[in-house]
């Protein structure tokens, strides 16, 4: 089975890894996105900032596939601050709905120690099927 690389225009190369990879067959696998900017600049050390950066991170990744938010299946969620996270409900639902509106995937969330970048507060990957004809 053939795969193509997905590297949305303008963003920095990845290195070591894939941003998203893309089947023959339609389904879409997005390496683990984090709060940084196409740049990998952290613009927020905030996590409801971080959060929403990631989540447009895997929006363009899914774009440049040429799917959409309703495309996407599964997101995986890693974050280092479960209490913060429980506390920040409400901002985490204002935004998720912002950047996904209504669209809810099967979703797993795991704390975590930490990640590789130390700036991250959170990784998020995600898993997308693309219909034959995009």
């Amino acid at each position: 089975m053939s795969t193509v690389v997905i590297q949305p225009d303008g963003w920095a190369k990845a290195k070591g890894y894939a941003n998203g990879v893309l089947t023959e067959d339609g389904l879409l696998f997005i390496g683990g996105q984090i709060g940084w900017n196409a740049d990998q600049v952290f613009e927020s050390h905030d996590f409801i900032g971080q959060m929403e950066q990631t989540l447009r991170n895997i929006v363009a990744v899914v774009e440049h596939a040429g799917g959409s938010v309703t495309d996407i299946t599964r997101l995986t969620w890693f974050v280092i601050d479960k209490k913060e996270y429980a506390a920040r409900q409400k901002e985490v639902g204002e935004v998720y709905r912002r950047v996904l509106d209504r669209h809810f995937p099967a979703m797993t969330m795991v704390v975590v120690a930490g990640l590789i970048e130390d700036d991250a507060l959170i990784e998020i990957e995600a898993t997308a099927v693309l219909k034959p004809d995009k």
